[in-house]
């Protein structure tokens, strides 16, 4: 893979970096990308949509009409699936579960090819360090015009949080900060820019490597 330039967080250059080719050079997979993002967004579901039966639905206790001699069709309660007002059929309930599953190596082979996909994009910003003087959102907003991410969804990626990186962010509607070992597959391809840590990427390839 070709060198990548490290950048300060004025936007100087200050070295280069080789990128882990198994890691950030892979063909993406976009089926297992896939099924990685599926699997985030529903374990995300609350699952509270809810229907009632026609045990549940209030009223309808009695015949509408006698059996027979009436005209009618025979109905046993007005509370029956076909009735306006009946119970639902094979509706949502706050049991049903939308979890996934997926294997180890499949989540690894999905979260490397989501960073392959920015790597190729020219989406991947890597500094020597995200340490901020203070817990100022105006110090931080400086940093990322500098890195020239400032008016784009910024993903955040360094090896350890600190309160000064915490507070200078959390006010910026556009900017998501997290450590190396919360980064995910779903984070990653939403966001329009990746500024990492290099010892972030050293630490995301020792686990992906």
């Amino acid at each position: 893979m070709k060198k990548l330039p490290v950048l300060n967080i004025k936007g100087e250059k200050v070295s280069d970096i080789t990128l882990n080719e198994n890691v950030f050079g892979i063909t993406p997979n976009d089926t297992v990308l896939y099924d990685a993002i599926r699997l985030t967004r529903n374990a995300q579901r609350q699952s509270t949509a809810s229907t009632k039966t026609r045990s549940e639905v209030r009223g309808g206790g009695r015949k509408p009409w006698r059996q027979k001699g009436t005209g009618n069709a025979r109905q046993g309660s007005i509370r029956a699936p076909h009735w306006v007002g009946g119970g639902v059929v094979f509706g949502p309930t706050p049991q049903k579960n939308y979890k996934l599953k997926m294997n180890r190596k499949e989540r690894r082979l999905a979260l490397k090819s989501a960073l392959s996909y920015k790597y190729q994009d020219n989406e991947l910003v890597i500094v020597d360090n995200f340490n901020l003087t203070d817990g100022k959102t105006k110090t931080a907003k400086e940093a990322l015009t500098n890195l020239k991410v400032n008016n784009e969804k910024t993903m955040i990626v360094v090896d350890e949080l600190t309160d000064e990186i915490i507070l200078a962010t959390r006010n910026l509607d556009n900017v998501l900060l997290l450590e190396t070992d919360e980064v995910n597959t779903l984070d990653v391809v939403s966001v329009n820019r990746m500024v990492i840590t290099e010892n972030a990427v050293k630490k995301l390839e020792e686990v992906l490597g």
